[in-house]
């Protein structure tokens, strides 16, 4: 009988049929599979997707008649005859298996007349492939994190299906870290979904050439966290002015307001790192400029907010009008997204527009120089990139084909290429500690500089619960710069006080997350200024922290001392994230691994390794119960109080506090 197994330096390769399995050391303790029925492994750089050069590691291969093995480190793969694979841990343990029911091996006891494929490629007529990869239950304890931002309340994903695809508020990182001892990354840009279910874990691409994920074992999440930096990589250095405070509204219409509000804060004493100028301050989409009507100086503007110590923070859109000045030369070279049917039209929205094509490497070079003109030659040195999933007017994922192929089958890699457009840009004029603001990630993203915030949200308790979950979640999948809109996006009646109550509860979270960033769309809508140009788009009410009632004020007062009071402890938590992947934010497991209950536990955090953080969620509440992980003593940061770990207990939380316990005796500073 012929082995359907062979070695090639480090690499297992299994074959049959048209079917061929490279299976080799990625990093320490770490596998990366890739699967295909191309006549070739596609093996370009842009095939590594996620992955960087893996660091050496030890690794060894063992092939027999019936099976092969690779053992790496702490992780153990073997794959039969039947093509089927189990990874196990160092003590022997079943971290992951793959489901199939088929009757080429009639040995096993999953042998079936189902004919059900572990991994399905389904064949496209005309093109590549459908792909499904299937996955045995191995454990019905098993809770599974990570996965990105999703508009639901639910920080343990088991049981969730998930869409792999990028929507305005929704982000898919396909990096999940289970309970059981693995992170598991789908290294896979292609349109499609997880289901993580109870009789299976089913992964889907709806178009793509090959199956390819990456595995790794650890002892504990943040072992695993730390394996998936290394082989993903890790954010910059964060710069000293994004651990401040940033203000933000929906929209400043003209230099002198924006100046105004920024004298104001000076004027108050009140702290503020960063302002910003959101869209529509250009003529056009797609002419990456100010509008000379209403920002008549900008190099005066930008030297007298250096001045008092503001770095300015300007929006850039993807997308591009066709009455814009360059719209016929992007055209002409190709660097528009194309669609496969109709009017080439993206979204509709204040024009008829379509997006710049960031996988096109011209294109991206072509919207970094007229940026960098307009732009980065006066003096702004972060960039807010909206639009970054990319939006469409609507979600139909297969119209779209970019540069490297259809949208379906490589579209989730396009937030990673327009970060990368400007971080490559800043980096060669010989910018360090690179940050920007975008609405969307993929795995990857974080060695661009990526601040992800959850995009265009709603004002409400119910968002509010949605964010935390997001956040949290947003960390595991291996993105630890992360932020939302304080007080949502879409409505805040400003007169109102039910928003008060949420936009006071918001700040004292906001106070607590990677960035701190006062945002959205407030009610009643400002009276338009001017007419033309970026004019037509309508600005928001104020939404400073003394445009609300002066309880309001006082409070947002208060969490503005203390975010600048924990800046050297933020700046530390930033280094581990350069350092280590470490997330800034991440639920309680993360550092109390040993600690059952801590597992359970989805509506409070830790904020580095010092501070549990305990949100106030709901409408109303002015006290709530949270429990404190075992092993430790917790002091309540208010009362200063001390308590033991390992139990639930009560808390008061007042208007103006947020439940904060300190570690073994470390204070709130």
């Amino acid at each position: 009988m012929a082995s359907l197994f062979s070695k090639e330096g480090n690499r297992l390769i299994y074959r049959y049929d048209a079917e061929k399995v490279w299976i080799e050391a990625w990093g320490e303790n770490s596998l990366r599979v890739r699967a295909s029925k191309m006549a070739e492994m596609p093996t370009s750089d842009m095939d590594d997707w996620a992955l960087l050069p893996p660091k050496a590691s030890k690794s060894e291969i063992r092939l027999g008649d019936e099976e092969a093995v690779i053992h790496n480190g702490k992780i153990e793969l073997r794959i039969s005859r039947a093509g089927k694979i189990v990874v196990f841990n160092q003590k022997g343990e079943k971290l992951l298996e793959e489901f199939i029911r088929n009757r080429r091996d009639v040995k096993s006891e999953y042998c079936s007349a189902l004919d059900i494929e572990n991994r399905e490629f389904k064949p496209i007529i005309g093109g590549d492939y459908e792909l499904t990869l299937r996955l045995e239950e191995v454990s019905t304890e098993e809770r599974i994190y990570g996965m990105g931002q999703y508009q639901q309340p639910w920080l343990n994903l088991k049981g969730c299906t998930l869409e792999l695809a990028h929507r305005n508020s929704q982000a898919s990182v396909p990096f999940m870290v289970s309970s059981l001892g693995y992170g598991f990354l789908w290294n896979n840009p292609a349109v499609g979904r997880v289901t993580f279910g109870k009789n299976m874990t089913v992964w889907e691409a709806r178009s793509t050439k090959k199956l390819d994920y990456w595995i790794t074992a650890g002892d504990n999440p943040a072992e695993i966290e730390e394996a998936y930096a290394q082989a993903a990589g890790t954010v910059p250095e964060m710069p000293d002015y994004a651990l401040g405070f940033w203000q933000c509204k929906l929209r400043y219409q003209t230099q002198e307001e924006l100046l105004s509000v920024a004298r104001e804060y000076k004027k108050r004493n009140l702290p503020i790192s960063v302002i910003v100028i959101d869209f529509f301050h250009w003529p056009l989409q797609g002419e990456w400029k100010f509008d000379p009507v209403y920002w008549p100086d900008p190099d005066a503007m930008i030297a007298e907010l250096k001045k008092m110590n503001i770095e300015l923070m300007v929006s850039i859109w993807p997308t591009v009008d066709r009455r814009s000045e360059n719209w016929e030369e992007m055209l002409e070279k190709g660097y528009l997204i194309r669609t496969e049917r109709g009017y080439r039209i993206g979204m509709d929205f204040q024009g008829n527009t379509i997006h710049y094509d960031a996988t096109n490497p011209e294109a991206r070079e072509y919207v970094w120089n007229k940026v960098k003109k307009n732009y980065y030659e006066k003096g702004i040195r972060v960039f807010w990139l909206d639009e970054a999933e990319p939006e469409y007017a609507v979600y139909d994922f297969e119209q779209y084909r970019y540069h490297l192929g259809p949208n379906l089958q490589i579209g989730n890699i396009y937030p990673v290429m327009y970060a990368k457009t400007f971080f490559d840009g800043m980096e060669k004029a010989g910018q360090k500690n690179i940050i920007n603001l975008l609405r969307c990630a993929w795995a990857g993203s974080q060695r661009y500089g990526a601040l992800v915030w959850s995009g265009d949200i709603h004002s409400s308790f119910a968002s509010l619960r949605n964010q935390l979950a997001a956040g949290l979640n947003m960390g595991m999948a291996g993105i630890p710069w992360w932020t939302t809109d304080i007080g949502g996006f879409h409505g805040g009646e400003i007169a109102d006080p039910r928003f008060h109550e949420l936009l006071i509860r918001w700040f004292q979270w906001g106070c607590f997350c990677p960035v701190m960033r006062l945002h959205g769309n407030r009610e009643p809508i400002k009276a338009q200024y001017g007419t033309t140009g970026g004019a037509t788009c309508l600005s928001g009410a104020d939404n400073e922290v003394w445009s609300y009632s002066d309880e309001v004020y006082g409070i947002c007062k208060k969490y503005l001392s203390l975010r600048e009071k924990l800046k050297p402890y933020i700046a530390a938590l930033m280094k581990a994230a350069h350092k280590k992947g470490t997330p800034v934010m991440r639920p309680l497991f993360y550092d109390f691994s040993g600690d059952k209950n801590a597992w359970e536990i989805e509506d409070e955090y830790m904020f580095g390794p010092n501070y549990l953080v305990a949100p106030i969620l709901y409408e109303g509440l002015r006290d709530r119960k949270l429990y404190l992980p075992f092993g430790t003593k917790w002091t309540n940061a208010w009362t200063g109080e001390i308590f033991e770990g390992g139990k639930e207990i009560s808390v008061t939380a007042p208007l103006d506090q947020i439940p904060i316990f300190t570690k073994d005796g470390s204070r709130l500073e």
